[in-house]
């Protein structure tokens, strides 16, 4: 039995004007019992339409959504009991304190003497000396901890990350994904969408990628690495590529990122780059991570799809 099972889900919904949005076009995977899964996809790919399925927050136009077996429609207590939530957004009540909140959380779940548990997530999450201060005199990245205690502090058997580390300091994510990590280890099952391409690639062991509300990859992380780009040459440079060169690099400010299969290609490049005048700085190569697969892949669905409407 999976821990999570889409079946055929799909979503739409009318917009401002009254046209009909398909936000999800029967999406199905399934994510297997302690599985550390990622999903991935550019903005407005139906990642947080599929969550919001998942949690009960939002209804499927069509398809089915089961959570160890239980429909999220049909059983929804049961679901609710096995997942933990983190969303986007940062919600929290003023009114409490860190360790009110914790403890009230517990009893929406029927969850008294939770207090050592409570406790384990405060030091876990960094939140220890925070206990008894109110929510609303935290910081970002504080209120985000206690979001995440929140989640699992019924001790869920699936965790939803959805973009949990999205704009918050590099001691929280480290300290997060040290205990997720932990959880998952003991048997938790992670499900985790972020624009953190090597969060994905360095904690996710199978990966989804959604575009336009389509699964248009599905495979191990390994996999797909193996079936990327071999190489990339990556640069620094002050000046304007050649065009040929152009219409294949990744540029980030002054960083060119060029794929590069073998030596030969290469070798082009660099013959290219010297026709032209150009002079790169700090030049390396290295292998392709999963940004340059992310790229691959939804450029390749873009490809296909201009074929298809020709």
């Amino acid at each position: 039995m999976s821990a999570i099972s889409f079946q055929s889900v799909s979503k739409q919904y009318r917009s401002r004007t009254g046209a009909v949005v398909q936000a999800l076009d029967r999406v199905s995977f399934d994510i297997e019992e302690g599985e550390f899964f990622g999903l991935l996809g550019p903005n407005g790919a139906g990642k947080t339409s599929l969550i919001s399925i998942l949690a009960g927050l939002s209804r499927a136009s069509g398809g089915s959504v089961k959570v160890q077996g239980f429909d999220v429609l049909t059983d929804f207590a049961q679901t609710r009991r096995r997942l933990g939530v983190v969303p986007q957004e940062l919600v929290f009540d003023p009114f409490f304190t860190v360790r009110e909140t914790l403890r009230i959380q517990s009893g929406y779940f029927g969850i008294s003497n939770n207090g050592p548990w409570i406790d384990e997530l405060l030091e876990s999450l960094g939140l220890a000396d925070k206990a008894q201060s109110n929510m609303r005199q935290l910081s970002g990245g504080m209120k985000r901890r206690v979001l995440v205690a929140q989640a699992l502090v019924h001790k869920p058997a699936v965790i939803v990350l959805d973009e949990p580390t999205a704009g918050v300091d590099v001691e929280l994510r480290q300290t997060l994904w040290q205990f997720i990590a932990k959880l998952n280890r003991q048997g938790s099952t992670v499900l985790l969408t972020t624009h953190y391409l090597e969060e994905a690639e360095a904690l996710c062991s199978r990966i989804a990628m959604l575009k336009q509300g389509q699964v248009v990859a599905l495979s191990s992380t390994s996999e797909l690495l193996k079936n990327a780009s071999s190489n990339v040459l990556r640069f620094k440079l002050d000046q304007a590529l050649p065009a040929e060169l152009a219409a294949k690099a990744r540029v980030t400010g002054r960083v060119v990122q060029l794929p590069a299969h073998d030596a030969q290609e290469i070798e082009s490049h660099l013959a290219a780059l010297r026709l032209a005048g150009v002079q790169p700085q700090d030049m390396e190569i290295r292998k392709a991570d999963l940004e340059d697969v992310f790229l691959d892949v939804m450029s390749g669905v873009a490809d296909r799809a201009q074929k298809v409407s020709a």
